[in-house]
């Protein structure tokens, strides 16, 4: 269970990995995307340029080299470290070499140099280790550095920031600021592009100067171009003195006078036509001339100058050279009899002959001889070489093979052979002599193609399995794979083209047009279950095969009446049928008062009648009682079921209360509802008093009536003065009104002051009881209260008149 658990674990990673290559695959080929990209990058370059296409007015000829390393920057897999074939990301560290511009990863160009150093100097003894700076190459133009110009910190291409951050809209390890690198060759300008990769383009400044000739009046050019011809004669002095430089106006030196002349030889016994740039030179003729000796001649070929003593004359050495003789130069210096003793070939023993002339014969001593490996020893003459048959079994400095020299005298040579590994590009191998350390990176660059192989770009030998194809802007040429004479316009691809997306356009059975999108290579999910093998294989996703889908109904609209003609809608053509259109049918019925309230129906037409809004056999019959409003007042309903025109009159009884509510009258409910406010007013009185009570407490005097009652009382009552002693009948209504008043006069106020004078008497009295009462506790003196006392004096108004209680 366990290795099978772990064997779906490796297959789901795998399975994901293979997933995400598809995906990445997918993504990399999608237009849209790419389209975004050429349009930000093409905005970075135009940012990158501006500084210097504003001093070329616009001109931008001169920045081809440098836009195609830039370009090489931005593209995915275009900058590839030689060293370890990987791709250079926008966020690694990188170096750049200044003879080929070539990029590395900063930690590969380190160990790179390490490792280079390291060969250099390894078969140096440890007294010479260290004392003299070995370079180390560029791995692609071999361009030597010092050990000290080793790269060990990340800089931007101008050397100016250190660890330039990422910025999606500047170019990928640059700093964003001006290059400001000296021009090569030097001319004292500085490069005006922002960071860049690659070489500076040629100086855009524009200086005032002469031709080569300085004939010409000085001139506005480019620095970069600032050396001109003007096309005119040389003129300058040639070497020989004679002629003038004819070539049009050239820089540097003239050439050699290219005109023939008779020139005499050095000794000048003899004149030839040579050209004019070489005037001196020797004839084949021995000088010949009689030396000062006046014994011999000078033995030289054509020479200039005096010829100089005899080689003869003064004092001369025997062969060997250990006498000298004073002799004349007729005479040969004769040998002196001693031994020769010089050095022989072999450099150890020296001639044993006398003093002789010639060379001396080879050393044939026998010595005790040493091979050169000095394994062996043998006794030999002197000037044989001996040679044993031993093989050096040293390990060449490819540290890989055997010296598998005879007799090696340790100082084995480089390996001979071969090195033959495989290079990191996969596909060739080292071609050097064996080595140690790491092979320089593959040369080879290989062309990677568009589907069409119109577009081509050269990528480091390796990478063409990684990099993407470069994106053609040629017009896919494959022939359409549907039924379309021509496919839709797109960009050259690898894999299969993309769906036909243009109209389909064939003939349908209505005879319309089909609009949809072409659906003769559509993708349709596969059917049926697929049996697993075992239980290693994952059940696999639902395939989806191409095959030609039918065209789908006809969708075109078609303006369609429903059943009861209530409205036109358009429907699509395969389902323009006739439809009800769930609304009631609203035609009215035969009663005039309603509509059918079927659901939207077929009305068939009665006696050919093109009305389409009268009501036909198929609707529904009025069942509904008569609903049309009745007279005001009439509280009864019609007596006939739902029926056109007018009701009839109500003859029916209404039982009502009169106005006063006291009596119960039937009234012929046509007569009520008929009648006017005033004989309404007299049909519902009962013609008897009214029974209400007016404010004054009367009742009311008029008859039956609606509404409230008159505030006119004509009752008489009694109207007294405040001391109830006068008296005087008057009208209800005007005491109501407060028209009629009663004052007291002068006896009532003299009985009133007498009043209070006795209730003053009773009060001292009174007072007086309680001292008694005092002495005598035996009695009780009941006193009246004061309600007994003047019960008869007090006044009740009743009805607005003052009312006296005896």
């Amino acid at each position: 269970l366990s290795s099978l658990k772990k064997f779906d674990e490796i297959k789901k990673a795998n399975q994901a990995a293979a997933k995400k290559i598809v995906e990445d695959q997918l993504s990399s080929s999608s237009e849209d995307d790419d389209e975004d990209a050429e349009v930000k990058q093409g905005k970075i370059l135009d940012k990158t340029f501006t500084i210097y296409t504003s001093q070329t007015d616009g001109d931008a000829s001169e920045l081809e080299r440098t836009r195609q390393y830039m370009n090489e920057a931005f593209q995915s897999g275009a900058m590839t470290c030689l060293i370890c074939i990987a791709s250079v990301k926008r966020n690694q560290a990188v170096w750049s070499c200044c003879g080929c511009f070539c990029i590395f990863h900063l930690v590969c160009i380190q160990k790179w140099a390490k490792d280079s150093l390291f060969l250099v100097s390894s078969p140096l003894t440890d007294d010479d280790f260290g004392k003299k700076d070995y370079p180390w190459p560029c791995p692609k133009c071999r361009f030597e550095y010092k050990r000290s110009e080793t790269p060990s910190r990340y800089y931007c291409y101008c050397g100016k920031v250190e660890n330039p951050t990422v910025d999606p809209w500047l170019v990928p390890h640059s700093c964003g600021q001006i290059c400001e690198r000296e021009f090569k060759p030097s001319c004292g300008h500085k490069c005006l592009l922002l960071c860049h990769p690659g070489p500076c383009p040629p100086c855009p400044k524009m200086v005032t100067i002469t031709c080569h000739c300085k004939k010409a009046k000085p001139v506005a050019r480019r620095c970069s171009a600032k050396e001109w011809s003007c096309r005119l004669p040389c003129g300058r002095t040639l070497l020989c003195g004679q002629h003038t430089c004819e070539n049009p106006c050239h820089a540097g030196d003239c050439q050699p006078c290219p005109r023939v002349s008779k020139q005499p030889c050095i000794c000048g016994r003899q004149t030839a036509e040579r050209l004019c740039a070489s005037p001196q030179w020797q004839c084949d003729q021995v000088c010949g001339k009689c030396l000062p000796c006046g014994n011999h001649t000078c033995e030289q070929v054509c020479h200039a100058g005096p010829c100089g003593d005899c080689p003869r004359s003064g004092k001369r050495c025997c062969p060997c050279g250990k006498t000298k003789f004073t002799l004349p130069c007729t005479e040969d210096v004769p040998t002196c009899g001693d031994s020769c003793d010089k050095i022989l070939e072999c450099g150890i023993h020296k001639c044993s002959q006398r003093c002789h002339r010639g060379p001396c014969e080879i050393c044939r001593q026998e010595v005790e001889k040493q091979c050169r490996c000095g394994k062996h020893t043998k006794r030999m003459p002197c000037h044989k070489p001996y040679l044993c048959e031993t093989k050096c079994t040293k390990i060449r400095d490819c540290q890989k093979h055997q010296c598998r020299r005879k007799c090696c005298s340790g100082n084995c040579p480089p390996c001979d052979q071969i090195c033959g590994r495989t290079l990191g590009c996969r596909n060739h191998k080292c071609p050097s002599g064996c080595h140690r350390g790491s092979c320089n990176p593959c040369p080879e660059t290989v062309d990677v193609k568009c589907n069409c192989g119109k577009t081509v770009i050269k990528v480091p030998c390796g990478r063409e399995r990684t990099i993407r194809p470069p994106k053609c802007k040629q017009l896919c040429s494959r022939p359409p794979a549907c039924h379309h004479s021509t496919q839709e316009k797109h960009y050259c691809h690898f894999g299969q083209c993309p769906p036909c997306r243009q109209p389909c356009q064939k003939m349908l059975t209505c005879g319309h047009l089909c609009p949809v999108s072409c659906h003769d290579k559509a993708l349709v999910r596969q059917t049926g279950f697929h049996q697993s093998a075992g239980p290693w294989e994952q059940p696999s996703e639902p395939a989806f095969i191409q095959t030609a889908l039918p065209c789908p109904p006809c969708e075109v609209p078609i303006p369609v009446e429903c059943l009861g003609q209530h409205e036109v809608s358009p429907l699509p053509c395969h389902s323009a049928n006739p439809y009800s259109c769930k609304r009631f049918c609203g035609r009215l019925l035969d009663c005039q008062n309603h509509t059918c309230m079927k659901e939207c129906h077929h009305v068939s037409k009665l006696n050919g009648s093109a009305d389409g809004k009268k009501v036909g056999p198929e609707c529904s019959q009025c069942e509904e009682e008569c609903t049309k409003p009745r007279p005001s007042g009439c509280p009864h309903r019609c007596v006939l079921p739902c029926h056109p025109g007018d009701c009839p009159s109500c003859l029916q009884m209404l039982k009502i209360k009169c106005h006063c509510k006291l009596s119960v009258l039937y009234v012929e409910c046509l007569k009520l509802t008929c009648a006017d406010l005033k004989e309404k007013e007299l049909l519902i009185s009962c013609k008897n008093q009214c029974p209400k009570e007016l404010p004054c407490g009367h009742r009311c005097k008029e008859i039956c009536h609606s509404g409230s009652c008159p505030l006119n009382c004509s009752q008489k009552v009694k109207l007294r003065c405040l001391c109830k002693r006068l008296k005087k009948e008057v009208q209800c209504s005007k005491i109501q009104d407060g028209q009629v008043s009663l004052e007291c006069d002068a006896l009532c106020k003299e009985m009133k002051r007498k009043a209070s004078e006795a209730e003053l008497e009773a009060f001292e009295n009174r007072l007086k009881g309680r001292r008694k009462n005092k002495r005598r506790k035996d009695e009780v003196e009941v006193e009246q209260s004061s309600w007994q006392k003047y019960k008869n004096l007090i006044m009740l108004p009743v009805f607005g008149v003052a009312v006296v209680m005896v």
